[in-house]
Protein backbone atom coordinates (compact mmCIF):
# COMPACT_ATOMS: atom_id res chain seq x y z
CA UNK A 1 0.00 0.00 0.00
CA UNK A 2 2.98 2.18 0.71
CA UNK A 3 4.71 1.73 -3.03
CA UNK A 4 1.31 2.43 -4.27
CA UNK A 5 0.99 5.93 -2.96
CA UNK A 6 4.85 6.80 -3.40
CA UNK A 7 4.05 6.09 -6.93
CA UNK A 8 0.56 7.76 -7.18
CA UNK A 9 1.64 10.56 -4.17
CA UNK A 10 3.60 13.04 -6.90
CA UNK A 11 0.38 14.06 -8.88
CA UNK A 12 -1.19 14.09 -6.47
CA UNK A 13 1.12 16.67 -4.57
CA UNK A 14 1.60 18.51 -7.76
CA UNK A 15 -2.73 19.44 -7.66
CA UNK A 16 -2.33 20.08 -3.83
CA UNK A 17 0.66 22.78 -4.86
CA UNK A 18 -1.07 24.44 -7.93
CA UNK A 19 -4.05 24.90 -6.13
CA UNK A 20 -2.60 26.74 -3.76
CA UNK A 21 -0.59 28.68 -6.30
CA UNK A 22 -4.08 29.35 -7.97
CA UNK A 23 -4.62 31.59 -5.49
CA UNK A 24 -2.16 34.14 -6.69
CA UNK A 25 -3.53 33.16 -10.79
CA UNK A 26 -2.87 36.97 -11.77
CA UNK A 27 0.74 37.56 -10.65
CA UNK A 28 1.41 33.91 -11.84
CA UNK A 29 -0.04 35.37 -15.73
CA UNK A 30 2.45 38.87 -15.09
CA UNK A 31 5.85 36.58 -13.98
CA UNK A 32 4.67 34.37 -17.42
CA UNK A 33 4.42 37.28 -19.54
CA UNK A 34 7.80 39.10 -18.07
CA UNK A 35 9.87 35.63 -18.71
CA UNK A 36 7.98 35.74 -22.70
CA UNK A 37 8.87 39.14 -22.69
CA UNK A 38 12.78 39.02 -21.71
CA UNK A 39 13.28 35.64 -23.44
CA UNK A 40 12.14 37.35 -26.59
CA UNK A 41 14.64 39.78 -25.85
CA UNK A 42 17.51 37.34 -24.93
CA UNK A 43 16.99 35.68 -28.32
CA UNK A 44 16.47 38.58 -30.06
CA UNK A 45 20.16 39.73 -29.17
CA UNK A 46 21.65 36.90 -31.04
CA UNK A 47 19.91 37.33 -34.31
CA UNK A 48 21.22 41.16 -34.19
CA UNK A 49 24.65 39.77 -33.31
CA UNK A 50 24.73 37.90 -36.84
CA UNK A 51 23.72 40.66 -38.97
CA UNK A 52 26.54 42.42 -37.08
CA UNK A 53 29.01 39.78 -38.36
CA UNK A 54 27.28 39.93 -41.53
CA UNK A 55 28.17 43.54 -41.29
CA UNK A 56 31.57 42.83 -41.47
CA UNK A 57 32.61 41.53 -45.21
CA UNK A 58 36.50 41.95 -45.13
CA UNK A 59 39.73 44.06 -44.61
CA UNK A 60 38.45 47.75 -45.31
CA UNK A 61 34.63 46.18 -46.07
CA UNK A 62 32.82 47.57 -42.57
CA UNK A 63 29.05 48.82 -42.72
CA UNK A 64 29.55 50.97 -39.59
CA UNK A 65 26.47 52.87 -39.96
CA UNK A 66 24.07 49.79 -39.95
CA UNK A 67 27.06 48.17 -36.86
CA UNK A 68 26.41 51.34 -35.17
CA UNK A 69 22.74 50.93 -35.12
CA UNK A 70 22.73 47.52 -34.36
CA UNK A 71 25.00 48.04 -30.95
CA UNK A 72 22.71 50.48 -30.06
CA UNK A 73 19.65 47.95 -30.04
CA UNK A 74 21.86 45.37 -28.65
CA UNK A 75 22.75 47.22 -25.82
CA UNK A 76 18.69 48.53 -25.67
CA UNK A 77 17.41 45.15 -25.42
CA UNK A 78 20.08 43.85 -23.00
CA UNK A 79 18.88 46.73 -20.17
CA UNK A 80 15.14 46.27 -20.73
CA UNK A 81 16.02 42.12 -20.66
CA UNK A 82 17.80 42.19 -17.08
CA UNK A 83 14.79 44.77 -16.07
CA UNK A 84 12.34 42.19 -16.68
CA UNK A 85 13.81 39.93 -15.31
CA UNK A 86 14.73 41.39 -12.09
CA UNK A 87 10.48 42.19 -12.53
CA UNK A 88 10.01 38.61 -12.69
CA UNK A 89 12.02 37.73 -9.67
CA UNK A 90 10.43 39.90 -7.13
CA UNK A 91 6.90 38.55 -8.60
CA UNK A 92 8.30 34.87 -8.20
CA UNK A 93 9.74 35.87 -5.05
CA UNK A 94 6.39 37.62 -3.89
CA UNK A 95 4.14 34.45 -5.30
CA UNK A 96 6.29 31.95 -3.34
CA UNK A 97 6.27 33.27 0.21
CA UNK A 98 2.86 34.14 -0.29
CA UNK A 99 1.87 30.05 -0.98
CA UNK A 100 4.56 29.10 1.56
CA UNK A 101 2.96 31.22 4.19
CA UNK A 102 -0.82 30.33 3.37
CA UNK A 103 0.56 26.44 3.88
CA UNK A 104 2.05 27.50 6.85
CA UNK A 105 -1.24 29.71 7.84
CA UNK A 106 -3.08 25.80 7.09
CA UNK A 107 -0.56 23.57 8.84
CA UNK A 108 -1.02 25.75 12.05
CA UNK A 109 -4.62 26.32 11.83
CA UNK A 110 -4.84 22.18 11.28
CA UNK A 111 -2.76 21.71 14.47
CA UNK A 112 -5.32 23.80 16.77
CA UNK A 113 -8.08 21.56 15.91
CA UNK A 114 -6.36 18.32 15.46
CA UNK A 115 -7.31 15.72 18.35
CA UNK A 116 -5.31 15.70 21.43
CA UNK A 117 -4.41 11.65 20.31
CA UNK A 118 -3.08 12.70 16.78
CA UNK A 119 -0.50 15.56 19.46
CA UNK A 120 -0.24 12.79 22.01
CA UNK A 121 1.45 10.21 19.18
CA UNK A 122 3.63 12.42 17.78
CA UNK A 123 6.94 13.96 18.56
CA UNK A 124 6.49 17.64 19.01
CA UNK A 125 9.87 17.87 17.51
CA UNK A 126 8.41 15.95 14.33
CA UNK A 127 5.20 18.51 14.00
CA UNK A 128 7.47 21.52 14.20
CA UNK A 129 9.81 20.41 11.79
CA UNK A 130 7.33 19.82 9.45
CA UNK A 131 6.06 23.38 10.00
CA UNK A 132 9.31 24.95 9.71
CA UNK A 133 11.96 23.01 7.94
CA UNK A 134 9.89 20.85 5.00
CA UNK A 135 8.26 24.35 4.59
CA UNK A 136 11.24 26.30 4.21
CA UNK A 137 12.70 23.51 1.57
CA UNK A 138 9.81 23.39 -0.25
CA UNK A 139 9.85 27.50 -0.83
CA UNK A 140 13.13 26.73 -2.26
CA UNK A 141 12.30 24.50 -4.20
CA UNK A 142 9.45 26.22 -5.27
CA UNK A 143 11.10 29.61 -5.90
CA UNK A 144 13.98 27.66 -7.93
CA UNK A 145 11.04 26.16 -10.18
CA UNK A 146 9.27 29.44 -10.31
CA UNK A 147 12.70 31.64 -11.59
CA UNK A 148 14.12 28.76 -13.82
CA UNK A 149 11.42 26.71 -14.80
CA UNK A 150 9.19 29.25 -16.95
CA UNK A 151 12.45 31.12 -18.43
CA UNK A 152 13.45 27.54 -19.63
CA UNK A 153 10.33 26.31 -21.13
CA UNK A 154 9.44 29.47 -22.91
CA UNK A 155 13.17 29.77 -23.85
CA UNK A 156 13.44 26.47 -25.83
CA UNK A 157 9.91 27.20 -27.11
CA UNK A 158 11.75 30.77 -28.31
CA UNK A 159 14.87 28.96 -29.59
CA UNK A 160 12.87 26.46 -31.27
CA UNK A 161 10.92 29.07 -33.21
CA UNK A 162 13.99 30.84 -34.08
CA UNK A 163 16.13 28.14 -35.37
CA UNK A 164 12.96 26.75 -37.60
CA UNK A 165 12.88 30.40 -39.24
CA UNK A 166 16.06 30.28 -39.97
CA UNK A 167 16.79 26.81 -40.92
CA UNK A 168 14.35 24.04 -40.94
CA UNK A 169 17.14 21.37 -41.75
CA UNK A 170 19.72 22.08 -39.14
CA UNK A 171 16.86 22.78 -36.72
CA UNK A 172 15.52 19.63 -37.28
CA UNK A 173 18.64 17.81 -35.70
CA UNK A 174 18.03 19.39 -32.94
CA UNK A 175 14.85 18.42 -32.43
CA UNK A 176 15.69 14.99 -32.77
CA UNK A 177 17.88 14.58 -30.62
CA UNK A 178 16.40 16.47 -27.64
CA UNK A 179 14.91 13.10 -26.55
CA UNK A 180 18.19 11.45 -25.36
CA UNK A 181 18.41 14.88 -22.55
CA UNK A 182 14.43 14.39 -21.80
CA UNK A 183 15.34 10.55 -20.91
CA UNK A 184 18.42 11.11 -18.92
CA UNK A 185 17.16 13.96 -16.61
CA UNK A 186 13.77 11.84 -16.42
CA UNK A 187 15.82 8.70 -15.85
CA UNK A 188 17.66 10.12 -12.95
CA UNK A 189 14.88 12.41 -11.02
CA UNK A 190 13.04 8.98 -10.86
CA UNK A 191 15.75 7.76 -8.77
CA UNK A 192 16.27 10.96 -6.40
CA UNK A 193 12.62 11.63 -4.82
CA UNK A 194 12.53 8.68 -2.91
CA UNK A 195 16.12 9.62 -1.26
CA UNK A 196 14.78 13.05 -0.91
CA UNK A 197 11.68 11.73 1.23
CA UNK A 198 13.74 9.97 3.19
CA UNK A 199 16.18 12.92 3.81
CA UNK A 200 13.38 14.91 5.17
CA UNK A 201 11.55 12.29 6.93
CA UNK A 202 15.07 11.81 8.68
CA UNK A 203 15.24 15.32 9.17
CA UNK A 204 12.20 15.61 10.98
CA UNK A 205 13.45 12.50 13.46
CA UNK A 206 16.46 14.56 14.18
CA UNK A 207 14.65 18.19 14.76
CA UNK A 208 12.41 15.74 17.47
CA UNK A 209 15.26 13.92 19.26
CA UNK A 210 16.70 17.56 19.65
CA UNK A 211 14.01 19.02 21.17
CA UNK A 212 13.24 16.23 23.37
CA UNK A 213 16.71 16.62 24.57
CA UNK A 214 17.26 20.52 24.81
CA UNK A 215 13.79 20.15 26.75
CA UNK A 216 14.81 17.20 28.90
CA UNK A 217 18.42 18.38 29.13
CA UNK A 218 18.08 18.30 33.24
CA UNK A 219 17.08 14.79 33.43
CA UNK A 220 19.92 14.28 30.98
CA UNK A 221 22.59 15.37 33.12
CA UNK A 222 21.39 14.03 35.94
CA UNK A 223 20.84 10.60 35.27
CA UNK A 224 24.46 10.76 33.33
CA UNK A 225 22.95 9.96 29.78
CA UNK A 226 24.97 12.30 27.72
CA UNK A 227 26.83 9.21 26.18
CA UNK A 228 24.01 7.29 25.54
CA UNK A 229 21.98 10.35 23.62
CA UNK A 230 25.32 10.99 21.63
CA UNK A 231 25.51 7.77 20.59
CA UNK A 232 21.65 8.21 19.34
CA UNK A 233 21.85 11.28 17.93
CA UNK A 234 25.22 9.87 15.99
CA UNK A 235 23.00 7.30 14.84
CA UNK A 236 20.18 9.72 13.42
CA UNK A 237 22.67 11.53 12.05
CA UNK A 238 24.59 8.73 10.07
CA UNK A 239 21.19 8.22 8.83
CA UNK A 240 20.49 11.41 7.55
CA UNK A 241 24.13 11.92 6.40
CA UNK A 242 23.71 8.71 4.44
CA UNK A 243 20.04 9.49 2.58
CA UNK A 244 21.38 13.34 2.36
CA UNK A 245 24.85 11.47 0.40
CA UNK A 246 22.88 9.42 -2.31
CA UNK A 247 19.94 12.18 -2.84
CA UNK A 248 23.04 14.80 -3.71
CA UNK A 249 24.96 11.70 -5.66
CA UNK A 250 22.16 10.55 -7.51
CA UNK A 251 21.33 14.59 -8.14
CA UNK A 252 24.63 15.46 -8.95
CA UNK A 253 24.40 12.99 -11.86
CA UNK A 254 21.83 15.22 -13.89
CA UNK A 255 23.78 18.12 -15.33
CA UNK A 256 27.13 15.77 -16.37
CA UNK A 257 24.44 13.70 -18.07
CA UNK A 258 22.28 16.28 -19.85
CA UNK A 259 25.40 18.68 -20.53
CA UNK A 260 27.09 15.52 -22.10
CA UNK A 261 23.89 14.93 -24.62
CA UNK A 262 23.87 18.93 -25.04
CA UNK A 263 27.41 18.96 -26.22
CA UNK A 264 26.46 16.21 -28.65
CA UNK A 265 23.82 18.33 -30.14
CA UNK A 266 25.93 21.09 -30.15
CA UNK A 267 29.07 19.47 -32.29
CA UNK A 268 26.10 17.71 -34.54
CA UNK A 269 23.96 21.40 -35.51
CA UNK A 270 28.08 22.96 -35.71
CA UNK A 271 28.78 20.27 -38.41
CA UNK A 272 25.55 20.60 -40.32
CA UNK A 273 25.76 24.34 -40.43
CA UNK A 274 29.33 24.12 -41.52
CA UNK A 275 28.36 21.75 -44.93
CA UNK A 276 25.13 24.25 -45.17
CA UNK A 277 27.13 26.95 -45.07
CA UNK A 278 29.76 25.55 -47.68
CA UNK A 279 26.94 24.87 -49.83
CA UNK A 280 25.80 28.91 -50.03
CA UNK A 281 22.79 27.40 -47.55
CA UNK A 282 23.54 29.88 -44.58
CA UNK A 283 25.30 33.45 -44.04
CA UNK A 284 28.24 32.91 -41.68
CA UNK A 285 26.62 35.63 -39.04
CA UNK A 286 23.34 33.58 -39.23
CA UNK A 287 25.30 30.18 -38.26
CA UNK A 288 26.88 32.41 -35.58
CA UNK A 289 23.41 32.97 -34.29
CA UNK A 290 22.00 29.69 -34.81
CA UNK A 291 24.95 28.22 -33.10
CA UNK A 292 23.89 30.72 -30.02
CA UNK A 293 20.48 29.28 -30.09
CA UNK A 294 21.16 26.30 -29.87
CA UNK A 295 23.31 26.49 -26.64
CA UNK A 296 20.28 28.66 -25.51
CA UNK A 297 18.12 25.61 -26.61
CA UNK A 298 19.85 23.18 -24.77
CA UNK A 299 20.84 25.05 -21.92
CA UNK A 300 17.45 25.05 -20.40
CA UNK A 301 17.44 21.64 -19.73
CA UNK A 302 20.53 21.53 -17.38
CA UNK A 303 18.99 24.05 -15.78
CA UNK A 304 15.09 22.13 -16.14
CA UNK A 305 17.36 18.81 -15.26
CA UNK A 306 18.36 20.83 -11.97
CA UNK A 307 15.49 21.97 -11.27
CA UNK A 308 13.76 18.84 -11.53
CA UNK A 309 16.35 17.33 -8.80
CA UNK A 310 15.17 20.57 -6.35
CA UNK A 311 11.33 20.36 -7.35
CA UNK A 312 11.84 16.20 -6.15
CA UNK A 313 13.52 17.26 -2.51
CA UNK A 314 10.62 19.71 -2.40
CA UNK A 315 7.72 17.85 -3.19
CA UNK A 316 9.28 15.39 -0.61
CA UNK A 317 9.20 17.97 1.93
CA UNK A 318 5.54 19.17 0.47
CA UNK A 319 4.48 15.70 1.15
CA UNK A 320 5.07 16.01 4.41
CA UNK A 321 3.10 18.88 5.31
CA UNK A 322 -0.17 18.05 3.41
CA UNK A 323 0.11 14.63 5.36
CA UNK A 324 -0.34 17.11 8.48
CA UNK A 325 -2.98 19.28 7.28
CA UNK A 326 -5.00 16.39 5.96
CA UNK A 327 -4.86 14.62 9.01
CA UNK A 328 -8.70 14.14 10.26
CA UNK A 329 -9.31 17.15 12.49
CA UNK A 330 -11.82 16.05 15.99
CA UNK A 331 -15.54 16.19 15.29
CA UNK A 332 -16.61 19.85 14.50
CA UNK A 333 -18.97 22.06 16.61
CA UNK A 334 -20.72 23.70 14.23
CA UNK A 335 -24.34 23.22 14.80
CA UNK A 336 -23.85 22.12 18.21
CA UNK A 337 -25.41 23.86 21.18
CA UNK A 338 -24.02 26.06 23.69
CA UNK A 339 -23.49 25.61 27.43
CA UNK A 340 -24.89 28.61 29.32
CA UNK A 341 -22.44 31.11 30.99
CA UNK A 342 -23.43 29.75 34.60
CA UNK A 343 -23.93 26.12 34.78
CA UNK A 344 -24.96 24.97 38.19
CA UNK A 345 -22.21 21.90 37.65
CA UNK A 346 -24.45 18.64 37.79
CA UNK A 347 -22.07 15.84 36.43
CA UNK A 348 -22.58 12.40 35.34
CA UNK A 349 -21.01 9.75 33.77
CA UNK A 350 -23.13 7.57 32.51
CA UNK A 351 -21.60 3.57 31.76
CA UNK A 352 -18.18 5.36 30.01
CA UNK A 353 -15.50 2.94 28.43
CA UNK A 354 -12.62 4.65 26.80
CA UNK A 355 -8.86 2.85 25.68
CA UNK A 356 -6.36 5.03 23.85
CA UNK A 357 -5.44 1.64 21.86
CA UNK A 358 -8.17 0.15 20.94
CA UNK A 359 -7.42 -3.34 22.16
CA UNK A 360 -5.99 -2.43 25.68
CA UNK A 361 -9.18 -1.27 27.54
CA UNK A 362 -8.72 1.06 30.47
CA UNK A 363 -11.97 2.27 31.56
CA UNK A 364 -15.01 0.41 31.32
CA UNK A 365 -18.52 0.83 32.59
CA UNK A 366 -17.50 4.14 34.83
CA UNK A 367 -20.77 5.42 36.59
CA UNK A 368 -20.99 8.50 38.21
CA UNK A 369 -23.44 11.23 39.76
CA UNK A 370 -21.78 14.35 40.95
CA UNK A 371 -24.31 17.05 42.47
CA UNK A 372 -23.67 20.47 41.88
CA UNK A 373 -20.86 22.20 44.50
CA UNK A 374 -19.71 19.07 45.10
CA UNK A 375 -15.85 18.58 46.00
CA UNK A 376 -15.17 14.89 44.02
CA UNK A 377 -11.56 13.70 44.80
CA UNK A 378 -9.93 11.17 42.48
CA UNK A 379 -7.17 9.16 44.30
CA UNK A 380 -5.73 5.58 42.99
CA UNK A 381 -2.23 4.01 41.75
CA UNK A 382 -0.22 5.82 39.28
CA UNK A 383 -2.46 4.39 35.53
CA UNK A 384 -5.94 3.69 37.24
CA UNK A 385 -7.33 6.65 34.78
CA UNK A 386 -7.35 9.17 36.73
CA UNK A 387 -5.68 11.98 34.29
CA UNK A 388 -8.05 10.18 32.04
CA UNK A 389 -10.95 11.04 33.38
CA UNK A 390 -10.11 14.36 33.14
CA UNK A 391 -9.60 14.58 29.74
CA UNK A 392 -12.74 12.95 29.18
CA UNK A 393 -14.29 16.04 31.65
CA UNK A 394 -12.83 18.47 29.58
CA UNK A 395 -13.02 16.42 26.13
CA UNK A 396 -9.66 16.64 25.03
CA UNK A 397 -10.60 12.88 23.96
CA UNK A 398 -14.52 11.51 23.05
CA UNK A 399 -15.75 8.43 25.11
CA UNK A 400 -15.75 4.96 23.03
CA UNK A 401 -19.45 4.43 24.92
CA UNK A 402 -21.91 5.79 27.45
CA UNK A 403 -21.81 9.23 28.14
CA UNK A 404 -20.73 12.25 30.12
CA UNK A 405 -23.50 15.04 30.76
CA UNK A 406 -23.05 18.28 32.27
CA UNK A 407 -26.65 19.96 33.61
CA UNK A 408 -28.17 17.05 31.68
CA UNK A 409 -26.35 17.91 27.97
CA UNK A 410 -24.37 15.33 26.67
CA UNK A 411 -20.88 17.11 26.24
CA UNK A 412 -20.76 16.03 22.43
CA UNK A 413 -23.98 17.87 21.63
CA UNK A 414 -22.29 21.07 22.95
CA UNK A 415 -19.49 23.28 21.48
CA UNK A 416 -16.11 22.66 22.82
CA UNK A 417 -15.61 26.19 24.03
CA UNK A 418 -18.93 26.65 25.80
CA UNK A 419 -17.87 23.35 27.47
CA UNK A 420 -14.20 24.54 28.17
CA UNK A 421 -14.99 27.79 29.65
CA UNK A 422 -17.44 26.21 31.98
CA UNK A 423 -14.23 24.51 33.81
CA UNK A 424 -11.18 26.13 35.59
CA UNK A 425 -8.24 23.66 35.19
CA UNK A 426 -4.98 23.82 37.49
CA UNK A 427 -2.57 21.03 36.70
CA UNK A 428 0.61 19.71 37.95
CA UNK A 429 2.67 20.51 34.65
CA UNK A 430 1.93 24.12 34.32
CA UNK A 431 1.98 26.59 31.00
CA UNK A 432 2.91 30.03 30.19
CA UNK A 433 3.21 31.85 27.23
CA UNK A 434 5.88 34.43 26.43
CA UNK A 435 4.41 37.51 27.36
CA UNK A 436 4.00 39.70 31.01
CA UNK A 437 2.97 38.53 33.89
CA UNK A 438 -0.27 40.36 33.19
CA UNK A 439 -0.81 38.66 30.42
CA UNK A 440 -0.77 34.82 31.66
CA UNK A 441 -2.98 35.71 34.28
CA UNK A 442 -5.47 37.25 32.06
CA UNK A 443 -5.31 34.99 29.43
CA UNK A 444 -8.55 33.11 30.26
CA UNK A 445 -10.01 36.72 30.89
CA UNK A 446 -8.44 39.26 28.29
CA UNK A 447 -10.76 42.14 29.29
CA UNK A 448 -10.23 41.66 32.94
CA UNK A 449 -9.10 45.20 35.08
CA UNK A 450 -6.13 45.99 36.56
CA UNK A 451 -8.06 45.64 40.27
CA UNK A 452 -9.07 42.34 39.05
CA UNK A 453 -5.54 40.85 38.05
CA UNK A 454 -4.01 42.30 41.46
CA UNK A 455 -7.04 40.53 43.47
CA UNK A 456 -6.41 37.31 42.05
CA UNK A 457 -2.45 37.25 42.05
CA UNK A 458 -3.28 37.98 45.68
CA UNK A 459 -5.67 35.36 46.80
CA UNK A 460 -3.52 32.86 45.20
CA UNK A 461 -0.24 34.41 47.16
CA UNK A 462 1.09 35.13 43.79
CA UNK A 463 1.47 39.38 44.50
CA UNK A 464 4.79 39.42 47.01
CA UNK A 465 6.66 37.58 44.23
CA UNK A 466 5.69 39.43 41.24
CA UNK A 467 5.94 42.97 43.17
CA UNK A 468 9.62 41.57 43.67
CA UNK A 469 10.42 41.37 39.95
CA UNK A 470 11.79 43.88 38.06
CA UNK A 471 8.66 45.12 36.41
CA UNK A 472 6.18 44.01 39.10
CA UNK A 473 3.17 42.74 36.73
CA UNK A 474 4.58 43.70 33.15
CA UNK A 475 7.52 41.42 33.68
CA UNK A 476 7.96 39.78 30.37
CA UNK A 477 8.56 36.33 30.63
CA UNK A 478 10.04 33.39 28.24
CA UNK A 479 8.02 30.33 26.66
CA UNK A 480 7.38 28.23 30.17
CA UNK A 481 8.05 30.53 32.77
CA UNK A 482 11.50 31.34 31.94
CA UNK A 483 13.98 32.17 35.11
CA UNK A 484 10.70 32.00 37.73
CA UNK A 485 10.77 28.61 39.92
CA UNK A 486 8.61 25.51 39.72
CA UNK A 487 6.24 27.12 42.37
CA UNK A 488 6.03 30.69 41.05
CA UNK A 489 5.14 29.10 38.01
CA UNK A 490 2.19 27.58 39.51
CA UNK A 491 0.56 30.42 41.50
CA UNK A 492 0.61 32.37 38.69
CA UNK A 493 -1.74 29.15 36.53
CA UNK A 494 -3.39 29.17 40.22
CA UNK A 495 -4.10 33.63 39.95
CA UNK A 496 -5.65 32.85 36.33
CA UNK A 497 -8.16 30.37 37.68
CA UNK A 498 -9.13 32.21 40.67
CA UNK A 499 -9.47 35.42 37.83
CA UNK A 500 -11.77 33.39 35.81
CA UNK A 501 -13.57 31.64 39.05
CA UNK A 502 -15.83 29.29 36.70
CA UNK A 503 -18.36 27.48 37.74
CA UNK A 504 -16.98 23.88 37.84
CA UNK A 505 -12.85 23.52 38.71
CA UNK A 506 -10.19 20.63 37.99
CA UNK A 507 -7.14 20.51 40.28
CA UNK A 508 -4.82 17.84 39.34
CA UNK A 509 -1.97 18.22 41.61
CA UNK A 510 -2.31 22.00 41.55
CA UNK A 511 0.10 22.65 44.90
CA UNK A 512 2.49 20.06 44.05
CA UNK A 513 5.19 22.49 43.39
CA UNK A 514 4.46 24.96 46.22
CA UNK A 515 6.34 24.76 49.67
CA UNK A 516 4.19 23.76 52.44
CA UNK A 517 3.49 27.26 54.15
CA UNK A 518 2.61 28.89 50.85
CA UNK A 519 0.41 25.57 50.22
CA UNK A 520 -1.47 25.90 53.59
CA UNK A 521 -2.36 29.34 52.50
CA UNK A 522 -3.49 28.01 49.24
CA UNK A 523 -5.63 25.09 50.51
CA UNK A 524 -7.30 28.18 52.21
CA UNK A 525 -8.03 29.96 48.90
CA UNK A 526 -9.02 26.96 46.93
CA UNK A 527 -11.75 26.10 49.81
CA UNK A 528 -13.01 29.73 49.73
CA UNK A 529 -13.00 28.90 46.08
CA UNK A 530 -14.84 25.87 45.99
CA UNK A 531 -17.12 26.78 47.53
CA UNK A 532 -20.37 26.45 45.45
CA UNK A 533 -18.52 25.14 42.73
CA UNK A 534 -18.44 21.22 41.49
CA UNK A 535 -15.03 20.65 41.76
CA UNK A 536 -12.83 17.32 40.43
CA UNK A 537 -9.50 17.09 42.89
CA UNK A 538 -6.57 14.96 41.96
CA UNK A 539 -4.05 14.09 44.29
CA UNK A 540 -1.82 12.23 45.21
CA UNK A 541 -1.18 13.76 48.81
CA UNK A 542 -4.21 12.44 50.16
CA UNK A 543 -4.20 14.68 53.57
CA UNK A 544 -4.88 17.09 51.03
CA UNK A 545 -8.28 15.48 50.41
CA UNK A 546 -9.64 14.90 53.75
CA UNK A 547 -12.51 17.36 53.38
CA UNK A 548 -13.72 16.50 50.33
CA UNK A 549 -17.48 15.57 49.56
CA UNK A 550 -16.74 12.15 47.91
CA UNK A 551 -13.91 10.61 47.31
CA UNK A 552 -13.74 8.31 44.48
CA UNK A 553 -11.14 5.38 44.60
CA UNK A 554 -10.07 3.97 41.11
CA UNK A 555 -8.51 1.17 40.38
CA UNK A 556 -7.58 -0.33 36.36
CA UNK A 557 -10.42 2.17 35.28
CA UNK A 558 -12.52 1.84 37.69
CA UNK A 559 -14.19 3.16 40.82
CA UNK A 560 -13.41 0.43 43.59
CA UNK A 561 -14.65 2.74 46.40
CA UNK A 562 -16.64 5.43 47.37
CA UNK A 563 -17.43 7.81 50.01
CA UNK A 564 -16.13 10.22 52.60
CA UNK A 565 -12.52 10.32 54.03
CA UNK A 566 -14.13 9.12 57.26
CA UNK A 567 -16.13 6.73 55.93
CA UNK A 568 -13.40 4.97 53.91
CA UNK A 569 -11.10 4.92 56.63
CA UNK A 570 -13.32 2.90 58.66
CA UNK A 571 -14.29 0.83 55.64
CA UNK A 572 -10.64 -0.50 55.73
CA UNK A 573 -10.12 -1.23 52.15
CA UNK A 574 -7.89 -0.01 49.12
CA UNK A 575 -8.18 3.96 50.30
CA UNK A 576 -7.17 3.09 54.03
CA UNK A 577 -4.79 0.91 53.04
CA UNK A 578 -3.05 3.70 50.71
CA UNK A 579 -3.91 6.43 53.53
CA UNK A 580 -1.64 4.33 56.04
CA UNK A 581 1.01 3.28 53.47
CA UNK A 582 1.57 6.91 52.92
CA UNK A 583 1.83 7.90 56.75
CA UNK A 584 3.80 4.88 57.55
CA UNK A 585 6.32 5.99 54.68
CA UNK A 586 6.88 8.97 56.41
Amino acid sequence: MRNSHQKNGQPATWQKVLHYIGAYKYLLALSILFAGLSVALTLYIPLLIGHAIDCILGPGQVDFAALSGIMVKIAVAAVITALLQWLMNTVNNKITFEVVRDIRDEAFQKIEILPLRYIDSHAYGEIVSRVISDADQFGDGLLMGFTQLFTGVVTILGTLIFMLSIHAGIAAVVVLMTPISLFVARFIATRTHAMFRLQSETRGEQTAFIDEMVNHQKVVQAFGHEDENLEAFDEINRRLSKYSLRATFFSSLTNPGTRFVNNMVYAAVALAGALAAIGGGIMPGILASFLSYVNQYTKPFNEISGVITELQNALACAERVFALIEEPPRSADAGLAELPESVSGAVSLENVAFSYVPDVSLIEGLCLEVQPGQRVAIVGPTGCGKTTLINLLMRFYDVNAGAIRVDGADIREVTRHSLRRSYGMVLQETWLKNGTIRDNIAMGKPDASEEEIVAAAKASHAHSFIKRLSDGYDTVIAEDGGSLSQGQKQLLCIARVMLCLPPMLILDEATSSIDTRTELKIQDAFAEMMKGRTSFIVAHRLSTIRDADVILVMKDGHIIEQGSHTQLLEKGGFYATLYNSQFSLS
